[in-house]
Order: structure tokens, then sequence, then C-alpha cells
């Protein structure tokens, strides 16, 4: 029992030996990146993906709206509809379906940066207005 404290010392040491050759591994298998910060060739490849996913994001159709009304006065059902599709910068589409009684008629104008060069309808002015928010 005398050399349980001696005992225990050496273990120690042992283990401290271990944990500093594991750090050392792991800091050689991390690569210098020109920012100067220290990272793992697979992290670096993951942010790679990262960045070009949320690049490809930006280019998604994620602002959407759809705004139903009766464009005549004589009709019910808000069967008329105006649909807004457009991406982070404003661009995309939209898309009107005016119903009438014996038949129905669907228009597309483009969208860039938030403005139409066509006339909107009140109706598809609300749902770019409606997507934006």
């Amino acid at each position: 029992m005398d050399d349980l404290p001696g005992l225990t010392s050496a273990l120690a040491l042992v283990l401290a030996l271990v944990a500093v050759v594991l750090a050392v591994v792991a800091v050689r298998r991390t690569r210098r990146r020109s920012d100067g910060s220290d990272l793992p060739s697979d992290l670096l490849g993951l942010r790679r993906e990262v960045a070009a996913l949320r690049a490809e994001v930006g280019d998604g159709l994620r602002h959407l709206a759809v705004v139903r009304y009766d464009a005549f006065g004589d009709m019910g059902g808000h069967l008329s509809w105006s649909l807004a599709l457009l991406d982070d910068r404003g661009d995309g589409v939209v898309l009107s379906s005016i119903h009438g009684r014996s038949e129905a008629r669907t228009y597309a104008k483009s969208i860039r940066a938030w403005t139409c060069d066509q006339q909107l309808s009140p109706e598809e002015d609300e749902a770019v207005t409606q997507a934006r928010s």
C-alpha cells in the first residue's frame, strides 16, 4: 500500500503524456487557411458546401403570396386570384387568373427588383407587397 501514491503519480504522468500526444496529432491534422484559422480539411469542405447552398437558396422562389378576389361585381366566391412567386432579390413572376361566367383568363407578368414594367392590377400589386413582407 505504500507504493499506491507512487503508482498513482506514474499513472497520471502516463495519461498526461497520452493527452499531449493526442493534442499534437490533432494539431497536425489541421490545415492553415488563408485567413489564419486552423480547420480540419473535412470541415473546410463542409464550409464550402454550406456557402454554395446559401447562394442557391437566394435564387429560390421563397416569397409567395396569393390574393383571391371577385373580378366582376356580379360574381361571388373569390374565384379570381393573383399569385406572386419571387426570390430574395424580388425577381420572379405574378400569375393572375380572372374568372368570368363563361371563361377564365390567365396572365403572367415578370417582376424585377420588386417592380414590374407593366401596369399591375391592385390585386397583383397587393400580392407582390404581401410576398415582400
